[in-house]
């Protein structure tokens, strides 16, 4: 297939290795002058923006698009949708190179488009509710937040912190690990997205993080 993927600079290594080789991948620049061009090539595409807005060429192939922070409904409130079908899904790095794709519809019907899609792409997939934060980011963003009260309270450091989860739970990578390779931004801005979501007081950014995320640092590890 030859996908076409518009503000993927952050994912391009995960996102080759989890469709494979064997098809064509085309990152364009966001300000290409042919971007309209390359769209129309493409059998289909994939924009990663925070706010992506390919569907407003009105292309008739299938539209991923990152729906970490916003809904597709959020997304597409007072919006013309596009002649083909729209599917979400996270493209936060470290989240989106696993064997199921979480993926969210924009139209009920269009879910035997993303079955055929899906096989065409060699991946299996799992559909989810159209909710910020879809499942996993939901539960790795909340982990980092809990992980940064710990540690503004003085009870463990970030290596102890990060060395107890990964043998307590077997995860690949301690919370401020995943922090730092997510990014502090996309993190803050999942959870603060969440927070507005849900009011849930267990996505409240902790104010350590919300100070790592305005100063632009990474946690030192």
């Amino acid at each position: 297939m030859h996908l076409f993927i518009v503000g993927g600079e952050t994912v391009e290594t995960e996102l080759r290795r989890k469709f494979g080789e064997a098809h064509h991948y085309d990152f364009c620049p966001a300000t290409a002058p042919d971007l309209t061009g390359r769209l129309a090539a493409a059998d289909a595409a994939f924009d990663l923006r925070s706010w992506p807005e390919l569907h407003y060429e009105q292309p008739r192939q299938p539209l991923f698009y990152d729906t970490t922070a916003r809904s597709l409904a959020q997304l597409f409130h007072d919006e013309e949708p596009p002649f083909g079908p729209v599917f979400g899904l996270c493209a936060l790095p470290t989240l989106l190179d696993r064997p199921l794709l979480e993926v969210t519809l924009l139209d009920p019907a269009t879910a035997t488009v993303l079955a055929d899609l899906c096989a065409n792409l060699g991946t299996e997939y799992r559909l989810v509710a159209d909710r910020v934060g879809l499942v996993t980011p939901r539960i790795v963003c909340m982990i980092i937040n809990e992980a940064c009260y710990t540690l503004q309270e003085g009870t463990a450091s970030v290596q102890d912190i990060d060395l107890g989860m990964k043998l307590g739970t077997n995860y690949p990578h301690g919370p401020f690990e995943w922090a730092n390779a997510m990014g502090i931004a996309r993190v803050y801005e999942t959870l603060e997205a969440l927070y507005q979501d849900t009011h849930e007081e267990r996505y409240k950014v902790c104010p350590l993080l919300k100070t790592m995320y305005l100063r632009g640092e990474p946690f030192t590890l």
